[in-house]
């Protein structure tokens, strides 16, 4: 374990799963975790190839929690603030995924990843699309903003073997949101969902994910995700099984149905 300054420890914002992380000084620290080897080994690549938008890692410090380092800008709160809804920060969004992606096309990890637990349901994917290792979890916690632009990604703790069009879907679920309307925060009041789609789809570039392709995994994904968050809830706890016991399943179950109701005319007005 390496030696960091110590001073004093400034709470940051806690995540749905993830509790006790803390700013010291310009770093970041949060608990050691089953993932911390996957994500350590994903920020070393992006660090290695140039891409900019993720804290770097630097350890683990002598109370054994993972340092990273402090990105410094503006993180959408929860609920989401107005200015984190505007159609006009989308596009930012979709061009820093599509960078991240780049960045990790090809990178095979060295070291085993943390989602593969025996009986634990296995996200279906597009056959007719390679596969990548990427964040899987941009949400507007989890994205730094800095003069009203997408600029870097933070927790890491979901990387995982994935599609492009796949955490494009699921980076859209956030984002626009894709989810029922009773379930969405009053600052994505009366959106369009369809126009908001084009700007993160425009954003990203359909030379790499086409609107077909879009729609298409976001069937898939949200078809799968309650098996998913059902058997976290049960085998992980924490929280998994707050969000679970404070009706997600529920709102999963009304986001597939919802989509599947407007899932022909999105692929309509997308195309």
């Amino acid at each position: 374990m390496a030696a960091f300054d110590d001073g004093p420890e400034l709470p940051l914002p806690a995540g749905d799963v993830t509790v006790g992380v803390v700013r010291i000084g310009d770093t970041v620290r949060r608990p050691h975790q089953e993932s911390s080897a996957a994500v350590a080994a994903y920020l070393d690549h992006l660090e290695q190839v140039g891409f900019t938008g993720a804290p770097r890692y630097l350890g683990r410090d002598e109370q054994g929690r993972d340092v990273l380092t402090f990105i410094a800008g503006d993180v959408a709160g929860d609920p989401v603030e107005p200015w984190a809804a505007a159609d006009e920060v989308l596009p930012s969004v979709a061009r820093l995924v599509r960078r991240l992606h780049d960045a990790s096309d090809g990178w095979t990890p060295s070291v085993p990843l943390a989602h593969g637990s025996p009986g634990r349901p296995v996200p279906p994917l597009p056959e007719d699309e390679p596969r990548l290792v990427t964040h899987r979890d941009v949400t507007p916690q989890n994205v730094v903003f800095r003069d009203g632009a997408a600029f870097a990604l933070i927790d890491f703790d979901l990387v995982d073997w994935t599609t492009r069009s796949t955490d494009l879907a699921n980076t859209a679920m956030h984002w626009i949101p894709l989810r029922d309307p009773r379930d969405r925060d009053p600052a994505h009041a009366g959106i369009h969902v369809a126009s908001r789609l084009r700007l993160i789809l425009d954003g990203y570039g359909t030379d790499a994910v086409s609107a077909e392709q879009l729609v298409d995994a976001a069937q898939l994904r949200f078809g799968a995700l309650y098996d998913s968050m059902r058997w976290a809830a049960e085998n992980l706890g924490g929280g998994w099984a707050r969000m679970w016991a404070d009706g997600v399943g529920e709102m999963i179950r009304r986001r597939a149905t919802w989509f599947s109701g407007i899932r022909d005319e999105l692929a309509r007005e997308l195309s």
